[in-house]
C-alpha cells in the first residue's frame, strides 16, 4: 500500500540551508528522480531507498517530501507547482492563485503600483502581484518564508520585480505615512491565524494583532488584509468593504478592503465553473421576512449568509425560522447563490416516526443536512439507512423554533454526497 504521509529525515538542522540545497543542481535532480519514482507507483521506503544512494540519507528525506508536496500542489497552482518551493504549511496556508490575481488586479486598477506582502509566506500573493505588473516588497520575519518567496519569484522567472525584506510587519505599518508603507504605495496583509497548531479566533492574537491591521487600514488606503471568515461584523472599520468569497460550496476567504479600494459596504462573491457571482450592498438590507414552509426549501451559499446578504437574492422566499438560513417558496430558485430541494413531508423530529416514513416511501439511502440542531449528520445518515432503492435529503433544523424534519427531492443534479 503506498504511504502518502510526511517523510521523517536526518536533514541537516537548518532549515534555510535544506532548502538552498533543494534549489540548487544536486536538489534539483534529486526532486526530479523523486517525482518519477512516485509517478511510476513506488512505495515510500524502497523510493527512499533509491533516492538515499544517489543522494546521501540526509538529502533523499526532503527531496521526497518536496516532489510528494509539488505532486499535491498541482491541481491548484498548475504548470508553476513543478517548480515551486514548498512547505507542507506554506501548501496548507497558501491561498489559491487565480484568487491572489484578483487581489492584485484590484489594488493596481486603484492606482498602485508598488505593492508591499506584508508577511509574504511561500509567495503566493507576491506571485500573483508581480504578474500583475506590480513593484513587490515580501515581508517576512522568518527567514524560511524570505527564502520560499525568493525562490519562488527566481523560479518562475519574476525576481526583477520582487525585492524580500526581513522586518517586522508591525514596525512597518507603525512608521506607514502619506499612504505608503515600506516604501510602497499598496498593501497585502495576511496575519497568522493559529499559534501552536490551534486556531486563534480572537483578533487580537492574531500576528501581527488586530490594531495593527486597523492601523494599516488607517493608513495604507490601498490595502487588502485576509481575515477570519467568523470575523465579527462589529469589528469591520467604517469605511471598509468586507468581501467574503466562497468556491466549491465553501468560504475560502474573507477579505478586508481599504477606503482607497472601497465601493461598497458588504460583498459576498462566488466562483463557480470559471464565472464569478457578486451581490453587495452599501448598507445593511436587513433579513428576509419569515414565513411557514412552502413546497421548495433553498440552501444559500455560505459567502452569502456570512456576509449578511441573503435576503438580496431572497425574491418571493421566506426563511423558515428567524435564526435559521433556510429559505423557502413555491418553487426552484434559479439563483447561483442558492441549492434547491422540493419538500415533500415536514414534520416534528422524531426518529423512530421518520425512520418508518423513509422506510414507507421505499427510500434507504439519504443525506443529512442540519442547521440549528445538535445532531451529527453522518450518525443519522446511518440511522436511517434501509434497503429501499430510493434517496431523500432530509434537512434537521428548526422552524418557527420547534426541531423540525423536512424531507425533501432533490433538484435534479445537486444532491450532494
Amino acid at each position: 500500500m503506498r504511504q502518502s504521509c510526511p517523510v521523517p529525515t536526518d536533514s541537516p538542522p537548518d532549515p534555510v540551508a535544506q532548502l538552498a540545497w533543494l534549489r540548487g543542481p544536486e536538489g534539483t535532480a534529486a526532486v526530479r528522480l523523486a517525482a518519477q519514482l512516485q509517478h511510476d507507483g513506488l512505495d515510500l521506503l524502497p523510493g527512499i531507498a533509491r533516492l538515499r544512494a544517489g543522494v546521501g540519507p540526509e538529502r533523499a528525506g526532503p527531496a521526497w517530501e518536496l516532489a510528494r508536496l509539488r505532486a499535491r500542489a498541482r491541481p491548484v497552482f498548475g504548470d508553476d507547482a513543478d517548480v515551486l518551493l514548498l512547505t507542507a504549511d506554506t501548501l496548507e496556508q497558501a491561498g489559491r492563485p487565480e484568487l491572489a490575481t484578483r487581489r492584485a488586479i484590484r489594488l493596481l486598477a486603484a492606482g498602485a503600483s508598488s505593492v508591499a506582502d506584508l508577511g509574504c509566506a511561500a509567495g503566493t500573493d507576491t506571485i500573483a502581484l508581480a504578474r500583475a505588473g506590480a513593484s513587490v516588497v515580501a515581508v517576512d520575519r522568518d527567514p524560511v518564508a524570505r527564502e520560499l518567496t525568493a525562490a519562488n519569484a527566481e523560479a518562475l522567472g519574476l525576481a526583477p520585480w520582487v525585492r524580500v525584506l526581513a522586518a517586522d510587519v508591525v514596525d512597518l505599518v507603525a512608521a506607514a505615512a502619506d499612504g505608503r508603507v515600506a516604501g510602497c504605495d499598496a498593501a497585502v496583509l495576511d496575519p497568522a491565524r493559529r499559534a501552536g497548531g490551534r486556531r486563534q479566533l480572537d483578533p487580537d492574537r492574531w500576528s501581527p494583532p488586530w490594531s495593527t491591521v486597523t492601523a494599516l487600514l488607517d493608513r495604507v488606503p490601498v490595502t487588502v488584509v485576509k481575515v477570519a471568515p467568523g470575523l465579527d461584523h462589529e469589528r469591520v472599520p467604517n469605511g471598509i468593504e468586507a468581501e467574503w468569497v466562497s468556491v466549491g460550496g465553501s468560504i475560502v476567504e474573507a477579505l478586508l478592503w481599504g477606503r482607497g479600494v472601497s465601493t461598497t459596504w458588504r460583498r459576498a462573491t462566488l466562483v463557480r465553473d470559471g464565472a464569478v457571482h457578486e451581490v453587495s450592498a452599501d448598507d445593511d438590507p436587513g433579513p428576509a421576512p419569515v414565513g411557514p414552509v412552502r413546497g421548495w426549501l433553498h440552501e444559500p451559499d455560505p459567502g452569502l449568509i456570512r456576509s449578511g446578504l441573503m435576503s438580496l437574492v431572497a425574491a418571493d422566499a421566506t426563511l423558515v425560522d428567524p435564526t435559521i438560513a433556510y429559505l423557502t417558496s413555491d418553487g426552484p430558485a434559479e439563483s447561483p447563490w442558492l441549492s434547491s430541494y422540493r419538500v415533500t413531508d415536514v414534520l416534528p423530529f422524531n426518529l423512530r416516526k421518520l425512520k418508518a416514513l423513509l422506510r414507507a416511501r421505499g427510500v434507504g439511502r439519504v443525506v443529512v443536512k442540519k442547521r440549528g440542531s445538535p445532531i451529527e449528520p453522518e450518525t443519522l445518515a446511518r440511522q436511517l439507512r434501509g434497503p429501499g432503492n430510493d434517496s431523500a435529503v432530509v434537512v434537521v433544523t428548526r422552524v418557527a423554533g420547534a426541531p423540525t424534519v423536512l424531507v425533501c427531492d432533490p433538484l435534479p443534479g445537486r444532491l450532494s454526497p
